[in-house]
Order: C-alpha cells, then structure tokens, then sequence
C-alpha cells in the first residue's frame, strides 16, 4: 500500500481514460465506470464512480506495481481549491479514517469545479 503520510501530494496531469484504461481493467467490478483519469511520469490515478485507484509502479523495469484501492465511504472530509492567477494547479483533498489526509495536485487544465460536482454525487 501506498504510504500517503510519508509522500500526501501525488503531482498529477489529467489524461484521456482510454490512455490508462488496460492498467486499470483488471481492477474494476461490474457497474464501476472511470470519471477521471490522471497520470504522472509512471503512477496514475483514477477515479471512478465507487472509489478511488492508485497506481505506483515500482523498480527500474516497472513490472511491480501497487494498486491502493480509496473507497469513498472512508473519506470523512475533502477539500477541492482552484487553480490560481500564479498557482496555475489544482488541488484534491481527502481526510480518510483509516489512513489520514491524502493530497492530489493537478497540473494543467483540469475542471475542478465540474468534478468537485461529480466526485459529491458519491462522497456525500
């Protein structure tokens, strides 16, 4: 599992679904459908419309990777910011029972309010 208290912020930049989608396939049940999709150099981050995956492949080759599964019934709080005039990311935070405050900076354009909407829907 991924140690969210020792590194909180993933640096992420939105990325079309169908670009992640056979990383993550293996992962999602029957109904569960890709919202968002983000993507670093080598980890990525989904979000569907029951839960939230990480990825974080591992090693020189890649071929470890670690899948850390977020249900949204663990999330107690979060916090979504706007990008800025000068801080031109966005920022997604979660405060989970178990695990403690998880953050996701998003680069690039990415319509934080439209998925602060979305992401409501199954949190609240």
């Amino acid at each position: 599992m991924i140690d969210f208290n020792k590194n909180p912020v993933f640096k992420l930049s939105p990325v079309p679904v169908a670009d992640i989608l056979d990383q993550f396939q293996m992962m999602l049940i029957q109904g569960e459908d890709i919202i968002a999709a983000f993507k670093t150099i080598r980890d990525c981050v989904i979000f569907t419309n029951k839960r939230v995956i990480s990825l974080n492949v591992q090693g020189l080759t890649g071929s470890k990777k670690d899948y850390t599964s977020i249900p949204y019934s663990k999330i107690q709080a979060f916090s979504i910011e706007t990008a800025g005039t000068f801080d031109l990311d966005c920022e997604i935070d979660f405060w989970l029972s178990a695990v403690g405050h998880v953050r996701f900076e998003v680069k690039g354009s990415f319509d934080v309010r439209t998925f602060n909407q979305v992401i409501s829907q199954y949190i609240l």
